[in-house]
C-alpha cells in the first residue's frame, strides 16, 4: 500500500511538471509546424527591410506631394524618401483620393505607414500610433472678405468678418467628418457655450479644396492649418486667416499599433534630420517660400492644375505614338536626359532634350538638336531602331528596359551583357536582378575580359541607375497625369 501511494504521488508530480491542462491539451505543441511561423514573424522594421520597400499612402496635395514640371515634389515626399534612404530600401508611394480611408492601408496591410500632416488626437491614438511630431500648427478659421474689399478700409473689412469663435455660434462651418477639424468644431462649441453647425465635407475633399470652396463662395467657413492657410492665402488675399480656433497641435505620421519598431526607427531619423539644416530648408520650401509657391500655382505644369508634364507634351505624345511607347515613359526618359530643357549640353557633346550626340543625330537626319521638335523626332526614331535589336525579348515591358540601357550606354554593352548572362546561367532575356546585374559587373577586369565579352569596360552602374530611376519616375508620372 505505500508503495502504492508512493508512485501515485510520484505520477501526480510528474503530470503536473508535464503542464497538462484538459481545457487545452487539444491545442498544438508550441513547436508544432502550424505554430512556427509565428514564432519566426518579423516586425514591420524588420518586413520592411527583408521586402525591399517602404510603402507611405498619402494624399496628392499643393504642399505635401504633387508633380511640377516634371519633377515629383512635396513635404512628405521629400521627408519620404530622406526616410527610405536611411533605411537603405526603395519608397513606394500608394495615393489614396478618400482622406478618410488613410487609415484602412494601415489595417490592410497594403502601406507601412500614413504621411499625411495628421493631427495627434486622443481619439486617432486610440487606432494607431504616432510619430513624435514633424511640426506644429495652428487651426485657423478661413473666410472670404468681401468682394470689394480692396476699396474698403480695415474696419469696414473687419465689420464684415467673423473676428471671434464666438461669433460662429448658429452659424455654418464646413469640415472633413473625421478630421481633427471636426473634432475641434464639437469641442469649440462646448467651450462658447453654443451651437455650431458643421456642414459635412466628403473625404476627397481635400483641405485646399475646401479653401478653394470658400474662395468660389460655395462654402461660407472651413477650418486649415495654418502653415496651409499661409501660403493659399498669400496667392488668394482675398481669404482670411486670422480667427484661431486652437492652441498649438502636432503633426506627425502613423503607424498601425503594432509597428513599435518602425515608430522607433521613424522617431530616431526624426532626431537626426531636426538637428540638420536639411529639415528647415524641407520645411521652409514648402510652407514659407510664398514666391515659390505662388509661381507653381500659375504654372499649366502643376499637376493638382492640370494633366501636363512638361511644355513638350505634344510632341511627346505624337512621336511616341508613332513609335507604340507611352508618351509618359518617353517624358521620363526626357526628363531625365535634360530636365526638359532645350539647349542643355553635355560635356561629351550631347545636346538638345534627348540629349542626342553629333553622329547619331547625323545618321537619324536631324539638322538642329537644339530645336525641340526635332531632337525629340530622332531621339523617339533612335528608340525605335535599338527596339528593332531587342525584338526577339517577348515581354514588352522587359524589352523597353534593355532598349533604355542601351539608350545610356550603347547597344554593344547591353549585348555584352546578355552574352555574359549566358555564361553565368543567367536569362539574357530578362532585365530586372539578371542582365541588369550582369552589367553592373561590366565596370570589373574579371567581367570585361571574359571571352564572351567583345566591346570591353563599360561602366555599369550608369545604365543600371538610368534604367531604375527613368521606371521609377514613369509609375509616378501614370499615378499624376492620366
Amino acid at each position: 500500500m505505500r508503495t502504492l501511494i508512493i508512485y501515485l504521488i510520484g505520477l501526480l508530480i510528474l503530470c503536473s511538471s508535464c503542464g497538462v491542462d484538459p481545457k487545452v491539451e487539444d491545442q498544438p505543441s508550441l513547436f508544432s509546424t502550424e505554430e512556427t511561423p509565428s514564432i519566426i514573424k518579423l516586425n514591420q522594421l524588420e518586413e520592411i527591410k527583408r521586402r525591399g520597400t517602404l510603402k507611405a499612402v498619402t494624399t496628392y496635395s499643393s504642399t505635401g506631394y504633387f508633380l511640377y514640371k516634371g519633377r515629383t515634389m512635396g513635404f512628405e515626399y521629400e521627408l519620404l524618401e530622406n526616410f527610405a534612404d536611411y533605411l537603405g530600401v526603395k519608397l513606394e508611394i500608394i495615393v489614396e483620393e478618400d482622406i478618410d480611408k488613410l487609415f484602412d492601408h494601415l489595417y490592410n496591410g497594403s502601406a507601412d505607414i500614413v504621411a499625411h500632416g495628421l493631427t495627434i488626437t486622443n481619439e486617432r491614438k486610440q487606432e494607431v500610433l504616432f510619430s513624435e511630431y514633424l511640426h506644429l500648427v495652428k487651426q485657423v478659421l478661413v473666410q472670404k472678405k468681401p468682394d470689394n474689399w480692396r476699396k474698403l478700409r480695415t474696419h469696414e473689412i473687419n465689420q464684415a468678418l467673423v473676428e471671434d469663435v464666438v461669433d460662429l455660434i448658429g452659424d455654418t462651418v464646413s469640415v472633413r467628418e473625421s478630421s481633427a477639424y471636426m473634432a475641434r468644431l464639437k469641442n469649440l462649441s462646448d467651450e462658447i457655450g453654443g451651437n455650431i453647425i458643421v456642414n459635412t465635407l466628403k473625404g476627397t475633399e481635400s483641405t485646399e479644396m475646401a479653401l478653394e470652396k470658400v474662395l468660389k463662395g460655395e462654402i461660407k467657413y472651413t477650418i486649415a492649418d495654418d502653415n496651409i492657410a499661409k501660403v493659399y492665402a498669400t496667392y488668394y488675399p482675398e481669404l482670411d486667416i486670422n480667427v484661431p480656433v486652437s492652441f498649438s497641435q502636432r503633426i506627425a505620421w502613423a503607424m498601425k499599433n503594432s509597428s513599435e519598431s518602425l515608430r522607433t526607427e521613424v522617431n530616431q531619423w526624426l532626431k537626426s534630420i531636426k538637428n540638420q539644416p536639411y529639415y528647415n530648408v524641407v520645411y521652409n520650401k514648402y510652407f514659407k517660400n510664398t514666391k515659390s509657391y505662388k509661381k507653381r500655382i500659375k504654372s499649366d505644369f502643376f499637376s493638382l492644375k492640370s494633366n501636363k508634364i512638361s511644355i513638350y507634351d505634344k510632341v511627346i505624345q505624337e512621336e511616341a505614338g508613332k513609335a507604340g511607347w507611352d508618351w509618359r515613359l518617353v517624358a521620363s526618359l526626357v526628363y531625365q536626359e535634360s530636365q526638359f530643357d532645350p539647349n542643355a549640353n553635355s560635356w561629351v557633346g550631347a545636346k538638345g532634350l534627348m540629349q542626342m550626340m553629333p553622329g547619331t543625330a547625323e545618321e537619324l537626319g536631324v539638322k538642329d538638336r537644339l530645336d525641340p521638335h526635332d531632337n525629340l523626332k530622332g531621339g523617339v526614331k533612335y528608340l525605335h531602331q535599338l527596339s528593332e535589336y531587342f525584338n526577339f525579348i517577348p515581354d514588352s515591358v522587359q524589352r523597353k528596359k534593355f532598349v533604355l540601357a542601351s539608350y545610356n550606354c550603347g547597344f554593344g554593352h547591353v549585348y555584352d551583357a546578355q552574352a555574359l548572362a549566358k555564361v553565368r546561367g543567367v536569362n539574357p532575356n530578362v532585365w530586372d536582378d539578371a542582365v541588369e546585374n550582369v552589367l553592373l559587373d561590366l565596370s570589373k577586369p574579371s567581367a570585361y575580359n571574359n571571352p564572351a565579352v567583345k566591346y570591353g569596360y563599360v561602366r555599369g552602374e550608369e545604365p543600371y541607375n538610368y534604367v531604375r530611376q527613368i521606371f521609377e519616375r514613369y509609375e509616378l508620372y501614370k499615378s499624376f497625369i492620366n
